[in-house]
Protein backbone atom coordinates (compact mmCIF):
# COMPACT_ATOMS: atom_id res chain seq x y z
CA UNK A 1 0.00 0.00 0.00
CA UNK A 2 2.82 2.38 0.75
CA UNK A 3 4.44 1.50 -2.51
CA UNK A 4 1.20 2.12 -4.23
CA UNK A 5 0.57 5.22 -2.25
CA UNK A 6 4.11 6.40 -2.82
CA UNK A 7 3.74 5.78 -6.49
CA UNK A 8 0.61 7.84 -6.59
CA UNK A 9 2.17 10.74 -4.72
CA UNK A 10 5.27 10.70 -6.92
CA UNK A 11 3.42 11.02 -10.25
CA UNK A 12 2.20 14.60 -9.75
CA UNK A 13 5.70 15.63 -8.77
CA UNK A 14 7.11 14.41 -12.06
CA UNK A 15 4.49 16.41 -13.99
CA UNK A 16 5.41 19.59 -12.09
CA UNK A 17 9.09 19.18 -13.01
CA UNK A 18 8.41 19.11 -16.80
CA UNK A 19 7.67 22.89 -17.15
CA UNK A 20 10.58 23.72 -14.90
CA UNK A 21 12.93 21.67 -17.12
CA UNK A 22 11.69 23.50 -20.24
CA UNK A 23 12.22 26.89 -18.56
CA UNK A 24 15.74 25.98 -17.57
CA UNK A 25 16.52 24.92 -21.15
CA UNK A 26 15.19 28.19 -22.56
CA UNK A 27 17.20 30.24 -20.07
CA UNK A 28 20.30 28.26 -20.94
CA UNK A 29 19.80 28.82 -24.68
CA UNK A 30 19.23 32.53 -24.21
CA UNK A 31 22.34 32.81 -22.09
CA UNK A 32 24.33 30.87 -24.65
CA UNK A 33 23.01 33.15 -27.45
CA UNK A 34 24.06 36.23 -25.49
CA UNK A 35 27.49 34.82 -24.88
CA UNK A 36 27.91 33.90 -28.55
CA UNK A 37 26.64 37.34 -29.68
CA UNK A 38 29.02 39.10 -27.29
CA UNK A 39 31.99 37.05 -28.40
CA UNK A 40 31.08 37.48 -32.06
CA UNK A 41 30.69 41.24 -31.64
CA UNK A 42 34.16 41.47 -30.08
CA UNK A 43 35.75 39.68 -33.04
CA UNK A 44 37.32 42.14 -35.44
CA UNK A 45 37.33 40.58 -38.89
CA UNK A 46 38.35 37.14 -37.74
CA UNK A 47 37.61 34.44 -35.21
CA UNK A 48 35.65 31.30 -34.68
CA UNK A 49 32.19 32.74 -35.11
CA UNK A 50 33.16 34.86 -38.10
CA UNK A 51 34.62 31.79 -39.78
CA UNK A 52 31.51 29.81 -38.84
CA UNK A 53 29.18 32.41 -40.36
CA UNK A 54 31.26 32.56 -43.55
CA UNK A 55 31.16 28.82 -43.94
CA UNK A 56 27.43 28.70 -43.32
CA UNK A 57 26.84 31.51 -45.83
CA UNK A 58 28.92 29.67 -48.45
CA UNK A 59 26.97 26.48 -47.90
CA UNK A 60 23.57 28.23 -47.94
CA UNK A 61 24.24 30.45 -50.97
CA UNK A 62 23.24 27.87 -53.65
CA UNK A 63 20.11 27.11 -51.65
CA UNK A 64 19.18 30.80 -51.56
CA UNK A 65 19.71 31.17 -55.33
CA UNK A 66 17.61 28.10 -55.97
CA UNK A 67 14.85 29.38 -53.74
CA UNK A 68 14.89 32.77 -55.47
CA UNK A 69 14.71 31.16 -58.93
CA UNK A 70 11.79 29.02 -57.82
CA UNK A 71 9.81 31.86 -56.22
CA UNK A 72 10.25 34.55 -58.93
CA UNK A 73 7.72 33.00 -61.37
CA UNK A 74 5.24 32.63 -58.57
CA UNK A 75 5.72 36.28 -57.61
CA UNK A 76 4.99 37.32 -61.23
CA UNK A 77 1.91 35.14 -61.29
CA UNK A 78 0.89 36.67 -58.00
CA UNK A 79 1.14 40.19 -59.45
CA UNK A 80 -0.88 39.18 -62.51
CA UNK A 81 -3.47 37.55 -60.33
CA UNK A 82 -3.63 40.63 -58.11
CA UNK A 83 -4.21 42.84 -61.14
CA UNK A 84 -6.85 40.53 -62.51
CA UNK A 85 -8.62 40.36 -59.21
CA UNK A 86 -8.50 44.14 -58.57
CA UNK A 87 -11.88 45.27 -57.35
CA UNK A 88 -14.22 47.10 -59.73
CA UNK A 89 -14.10 50.28 -57.67
CA UNK A 90 -10.34 50.59 -58.18
CA UNK A 91 -10.64 50.08 -61.95
CA UNK A 92 -13.44 52.65 -62.15
CA UNK A 93 -11.35 55.13 -60.20
CA UNK A 94 -8.43 54.67 -62.63
CA UNK A 95 -10.76 55.20 -65.60
CA UNK A 96 -12.12 58.41 -64.10
CA UNK A 97 -8.61 59.69 -63.40
CA UNK A 98 -7.60 58.96 -67.01
CA UNK A 99 -10.66 60.79 -68.35
CA UNK A 100 -9.94 63.78 -66.11
CA UNK A 101 -6.33 63.95 -67.28
CA UNK A 102 -7.39 63.68 -70.94
CA UNK A 103 -9.95 66.45 -70.50
CA UNK A 104 -7.48 68.66 -68.68
CA UNK A 105 -4.88 68.18 -71.41
CA UNK A 106 -7.41 69.16 -74.09
CA UNK A 107 -8.37 72.26 -72.09
CA UNK A 108 -4.74 73.33 -71.76
CA UNK A 109 -4.11 72.87 -75.50
CA UNK A 110 -7.23 74.88 -76.36
CA UNK A 111 -6.23 77.63 -73.93
CA UNK A 112 -2.78 77.81 -75.52
CA UNK A 113 -4.23 78.11 -79.04
CA UNK A 114 -6.69 80.79 -77.91
CA UNK A 115 -3.92 82.75 -76.25
CA UNK A 116 -1.86 82.62 -79.44
CA UNK A 117 -4.77 83.87 -81.56
CA UNK A 118 -5.50 86.70 -79.13
CA UNK A 119 -1.86 87.74 -79.09
CA UNK A 120 -1.82 87.88 -82.90
CA UNK A 121 -5.06 89.88 -82.90
CA UNK A 122 -3.69 92.36 -80.37
CA UNK A 123 -0.50 92.66 -82.43
CA UNK A 124 -2.54 93.58 -85.53
CA UNK A 125 -4.60 96.09 -83.53
CA UNK A 126 -1.46 97.67 -82.16
CA UNK A 127 0.37 97.74 -85.52
CA UNK A 128 -2.48 99.47 -87.37
CA UNK A 129 -3.73 101.46 -84.34
CA UNK A 130 -7.27 100.23 -84.91
CA UNK A 131 -10.25 101.69 -83.04
CA UNK A 132 -12.07 98.39 -82.65
CA UNK A 133 -14.23 96.02 -80.61
CA UNK A 134 -13.36 92.35 -80.17
CA UNK A 135 -15.96 89.74 -81.05
CA UNK A 136 -16.21 85.98 -81.51
CA UNK A 137 -17.44 84.07 -84.57
CA UNK A 138 -20.33 81.86 -83.44
CA UNK A 139 -21.56 80.38 -86.74
CA UNK A 140 -21.01 80.26 -90.49
CA UNK A 141 -23.28 80.65 -93.52
CA UNK A 142 -26.76 79.20 -93.20
CA UNK A 143 -27.13 78.72 -96.97
CA UNK A 144 -25.00 77.51 -99.88
CA UNK A 145 -25.11 80.65 -102.04
CA UNK A 146 -23.59 83.19 -99.66
CA UNK A 147 -20.40 83.44 -97.65
CA UNK A 148 -21.09 84.98 -94.25
CA UNK A 149 -20.33 84.48 -90.57
CA UNK A 150 -22.20 85.54 -87.46
CA UNK A 151 -20.43 87.25 -84.56
CA UNK A 152 -21.58 87.58 -80.95
CA UNK A 153 -21.67 91.40 -80.82
CA UNK A 154 -24.28 93.84 -82.14
CA UNK A 155 -25.73 97.30 -81.76
CA UNK A 156 -25.73 96.97 -77.98
CA UNK A 157 -21.92 96.90 -78.21
CA UNK A 158 -21.77 99.92 -80.53
CA UNK A 159 -21.57 98.01 -83.82
CA UNK A 160 -23.37 99.08 -86.99
CA UNK A 161 -23.95 98.01 -90.59
CA UNK A 162 -20.97 98.81 -92.83
CA UNK A 163 -18.24 98.37 -90.23
CA UNK A 164 -15.25 96.34 -91.51
CA UNK A 165 -14.13 93.16 -89.77
CA UNK A 166 -10.63 91.72 -89.54
CA UNK A 167 -8.86 88.80 -87.92
CA UNK A 168 -5.17 88.51 -87.10
CA UNK A 169 -4.28 87.78 -90.75
CA UNK A 170 -6.11 90.69 -92.36
CA UNK A 171 -9.49 92.02 -93.47
CA UNK A 172 -12.18 89.35 -93.79
CA UNK A 173 -15.42 91.22 -94.47
CA UNK A 174 -17.99 93.83 -93.55
CA UNK A 175 -21.12 93.88 -91.36
CA UNK A 176 -24.29 93.70 -93.49
CA UNK A 177 -26.85 92.97 -90.75
CA UNK A 178 -26.73 94.13 -87.15
CA UNK A 179 -28.98 93.00 -84.31
CA UNK A 180 -28.80 93.91 -80.64
CA UNK A 181 -26.49 91.07 -79.63
CA UNK A 182 -25.23 89.60 -82.92
CA UNK A 183 -24.21 90.70 -86.41
CA UNK A 184 -23.84 89.10 -89.84
CA UNK A 185 -20.54 89.66 -91.63
CA UNK A 186 -20.29 89.30 -95.41
CA UNK A 187 -16.89 87.86 -96.24
CA UNK A 188 -14.69 89.36 -98.96
CA UNK A 189 -14.98 86.05 -100.85
CA UNK A 190 -18.77 86.47 -101.22
CA UNK A 191 -19.83 87.18 -104.82
CA UNK A 192 -21.61 90.37 -103.68
CA UNK A 193 -18.51 91.71 -101.94
CA UNK A 194 -16.23 94.43 -103.29
CA UNK A 195 -13.37 96.15 -101.45
CA UNK A 196 -11.24 99.05 -102.63
CA UNK A 197 -7.76 97.59 -102.89
CA UNK A 198 -4.30 98.26 -104.28
CA UNK A 199 -1.11 96.43 -105.11
CA UNK A 200 1.19 97.30 -102.25
CA UNK A 201 4.41 97.54 -104.27
CA UNK A 202 3.22 99.57 -107.27
CA UNK A 203 0.24 101.31 -105.56
CA UNK A 204 -1.94 100.32 -108.53
CA UNK A 205 -5.59 100.89 -107.53
CA UNK A 206 -8.36 98.35 -108.10
CA UNK A 207 -11.35 96.52 -106.64
CA UNK A 208 -11.13 93.12 -104.92
CA UNK A 209 -14.26 91.10 -105.61
CA UNK A 210 -15.54 87.69 -104.56
CA UNK A 211 -17.13 84.99 -106.69
CA UNK A 212 -19.64 82.13 -106.33
CA UNK A 213 -16.84 79.59 -105.80
CA UNK A 214 -15.13 81.77 -103.14
CA UNK A 215 -12.13 82.79 -105.26
CA UNK A 216 -10.91 86.40 -105.26
CA UNK A 217 -10.22 88.63 -108.25
CA UNK A 218 -8.52 92.02 -108.41
CA UNK A 219 -10.24 94.06 -111.10
CA UNK A 220 -9.79 97.46 -112.78
CA UNK A 221 -5.99 97.32 -112.75
CA UNK A 222 -4.96 98.87 -116.07
CA UNK A 223 -2.51 96.97 -118.22
CA UNK A 224 -0.03 99.85 -118.07
CA UNK A 225 0.37 99.24 -114.31
CA UNK A 226 2.96 96.92 -112.73
CA UNK A 227 1.60 93.68 -111.19
CA UNK A 228 3.46 90.39 -110.70
CA UNK A 229 2.73 87.08 -109.01
CA UNK A 230 3.52 87.29 -105.30
CA UNK A 231 2.56 90.96 -104.91
CA UNK A 232 0.65 91.75 -101.73
CA UNK A 233 -2.83 93.23 -102.07
CA UNK A 234 -4.00 95.58 -99.30
CA UNK A 235 -6.96 97.85 -98.64
CA UNK A 236 -6.55 101.23 -100.31
CA UNK A 237 -8.67 103.26 -97.91
CA UNK A 238 -10.74 104.73 -100.77
CA UNK A 239 -14.38 105.06 -99.84
CA UNK A 240 -13.62 105.50 -96.17
CA UNK A 241 -14.81 102.02 -95.14
CA UNK A 242 -11.73 99.86 -94.58
CA UNK A 243 -8.60 101.23 -92.89
CA UNK A 244 -5.80 101.76 -95.38
CA UNK A 245 -3.12 99.08 -95.62
CA UNK A 246 -4.87 96.01 -94.13
CA UNK A 247 -3.72 92.78 -95.85
CA UNK A 248 -6.23 91.20 -98.21
CA UNK A 249 -4.18 88.56 -100.03
CA UNK A 250 -1.41 87.79 -102.50
CA UNK A 251 -1.47 87.76 -106.30
CA UNK A 252 -1.34 84.17 -107.59
CA UNK A 253 -1.82 84.80 -111.32
CA UNK A 254 -1.76 87.72 -113.77
CA UNK A 255 -3.21 87.38 -117.27
CA UNK A 256 -3.27 89.98 -120.02
CA UNK A 257 -5.65 89.42 -122.87
CA UNK A 258 -4.70 91.05 -126.18
CA UNK A 259 -6.58 94.28 -126.64
CA UNK A 260 -7.94 94.30 -123.05
CA UNK A 261 -7.69 97.45 -120.93
CA UNK A 262 -7.36 95.63 -117.60
CA UNK A 263 -5.47 92.63 -116.23
CA UNK A 264 -7.18 89.45 -115.10
CA UNK A 265 -5.69 88.99 -111.64
CA UNK A 266 -6.41 86.11 -109.23
CA UNK A 267 -5.74 86.63 -105.52
CA UNK A 268 -5.36 84.17 -102.65
CA UNK A 269 -6.90 85.65 -99.50
CA UNK A 270 -4.89 85.85 -96.29
CA UNK A 271 -7.79 86.69 -93.99
CA UNK A 272 -9.97 83.59 -94.24
CA UNK A 273 -12.54 83.12 -91.47
CA UNK A 274 -11.79 79.39 -91.36
CA UNK A 275 -9.71 78.36 -88.37
CA UNK A 276 -10.33 81.66 -86.58
CA UNK A 277 -12.76 82.39 -83.77
CA UNK A 278 -11.87 85.87 -82.57
CA UNK A 279 -12.16 88.99 -84.76
CA UNK A 280 -11.93 92.77 -84.49
CA UNK A 281 -14.71 95.05 -85.69
CA UNK A 282 -13.28 98.43 -86.72
CA UNK A 283 -15.64 101.01 -85.21
CA UNK A 284 -14.01 104.18 -86.55
CA UNK A 285 -11.12 105.36 -88.72
CA UNK A 286 -8.41 107.78 -87.79
CA UNK A 287 -7.14 110.35 -90.26
CA UNK A 288 -4.04 108.26 -90.96
CA UNK A 289 -6.20 105.25 -91.89
CA UNK A 290 -8.14 107.06 -94.62
CA UNK A 291 -7.00 107.51 -98.22
CA UNK A 292 -4.98 110.67 -98.69
CA UNK A 293 -5.53 113.32 -101.33
CA UNK A 294 -2.56 111.86 -103.19
CA UNK A 295 -4.17 108.42 -103.17
CA UNK A 296 -7.41 109.82 -104.59
CA UNK A 297 -5.50 111.78 -107.23
CA UNK A 298 -3.51 108.67 -108.22
CA UNK A 299 -6.71 106.68 -108.56
CA UNK A 300 -8.25 109.39 -110.73
CA UNK A 301 -5.14 109.56 -112.93
CA UNK A 302 -5.19 105.79 -113.27
CA UNK A 303 -8.82 105.91 -114.38
CA UNK A 304 -8.06 108.77 -116.76
CA UNK A 305 -5.14 106.85 -118.22
CA UNK A 306 -7.29 103.77 -118.76
CA UNK A 307 -9.97 105.91 -120.37
CA UNK A 308 -7.40 107.55 -122.63
CA UNK A 309 -5.99 104.18 -123.65
CA UNK A 310 -9.50 102.94 -124.39
CA UNK A 311 -10.26 106.03 -126.48
CA UNK A 312 -6.97 105.66 -128.34
CA UNK A 313 -7.66 102.04 -129.15
CA UNK A 314 -11.17 102.89 -130.20
CA UNK A 315 -9.85 105.69 -132.44
CA UNK A 316 -7.23 103.42 -134.01
CA UNK A 317 -9.85 100.82 -134.72
CA UNK A 318 -12.09 103.47 -136.29
CA UNK A 319 -9.28 104.82 -138.45
CA UNK A 320 -8.43 101.31 -139.54
CA UNK A 321 -12.00 100.65 -140.56
CA UNK A 322 -12.16 104.00 -142.42
CA UNK A 323 -8.92 103.23 -144.27
CA UNK A 324 -10.22 99.87 -145.33
CA UNK A 325 -13.39 101.44 -146.61
CA UNK A 326 -11.42 104.07 -148.55
CA UNK A 327 -9.17 101.42 -150.07
CA UNK A 328 -12.16 99.45 -150.95
CA UNK A 329 -13.79 102.43 -152.64
CA UNK A 330 -10.64 103.22 -154.60
CA UNK A 331 -10.30 99.69 -155.67
CA UNK A 332 -13.86 99.59 -156.80
CA UNK A 333 -13.39 102.81 -158.74
CA UNK A 334 -10.30 101.51 -160.47
CA UNK A 335 -12.04 98.33 -161.33
CA UNK A 336 -14.88 100.34 -162.79
CA UNK A 337 -12.57 102.31 -165.01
Amino acid sequence: MQLKGGGLKGAPGIRRNEPESGMRLMVALVALSLVMFTVSARESGGGFFTTLRGGFSTIAMPIRYLGSAVTVPFQGLGNVFANLTADQATLQELREQNEQLTTRNAQLEEAEKTATRLQDLLALKSSYKLQSTAARIISGSTDSWSRTVTIDKGSASGLAVGMPVTNSAGAIGQIVECGATSSTVRLVSDENSSVSAMVQSSRAQGILTGSPDGSLRLTLIATDQSVVVGDTVVTSGLGGVFPKGLPLGKVISVNKTEGALYYEIAVEGTGSAEGFEEVLVVTSLTEDQEATAEDIKAADEQDSSATAVAAEKAGSAKDGDAGTSADGSDAASSDGE
